[in-house]
């Protein structure tokens, strides 16, 4: 019959080799920790760098780029020698992809077909006298489905054109045009 002392040496050695076994897993999955979390920083790093420059373009000086075009695109020199604006709607025509702030003068036409077509409605609206319309009724004015992601497309649409100057948001969620923003007849 085996002795006490020695069934308690028996257990303590398997013991040991449990521990030993253990720290070893514990220093491989420090080791992929490490490693994981460098490339992590890495990572975060990398998307970090890309929105600052993203932001870095969206809120760049105006005078230095104004809708893909340089300073010295925008001016023409005169016959008396002095720089001359190149014409408004012709700039905004060029980028379509973008909303340009509204300014007098500007014509719908430097807008998408998407966002003509929203100004249309509420000029329409307008016209007959009505209020504001919600992004559910021009969905359904539009002939869309009257669904949460159409909804949502024409309002992310409707909230930059208020944040550009093109249409107004007097109550939450319900748009009419601009205070100076009239018809597209008289280019403005």
């Amino acid at each position: 019959m085996p002795s006490v002392v020695g069934l308690l040496e028996q257990r303590e050695l398997v013991a040991r080799r449990r521990v030993d076994e253990l720290r070893e897993e514990a220093d491989r999955i420090q080791a992929e920790l490490v490693v994981a979390e460098r490339a992590w920083k890495e990572w975060a790093w990398k998307e970090w760098a890309i929105a600052r420059s993203r932001v870095g373009e969206v809120l760049g000086p105006a005078d230095k780029v104004e809708h893909g075009h340089d300073q010295a695109d925008r001016t023409a020199p005169t016959a008396d020698g002095q720089a001359e604006e190149a014409s408004s709607t012709l700039e905004a025509a060029k980028a379509k992809s973008q909303v340009p702030v509204w300014r007098e003068g500007l014509a719908w036409s430097a807008l998408s077909v998407d966002y003509q077509r929203i100004l249309t409605a509420l000029a329409d609206r307008a016209r007959l006298g009505q209020g504001p319309l919600t992004c559910q009724e021009m969905a359904a004015l539009f002939g869309m489905d009257v669904v949460p992601a159409r909804v949502e497309a024409l309002r992310s649409k409707a909230k930059r054109l208020v944040a550009r100057g093109w249409l107004a948001e007097p109550a939450p969620g319900r748009f009419t045009l601009g205070q100076s923003v009239s018809g597209p007849a008289d280019g403005s």
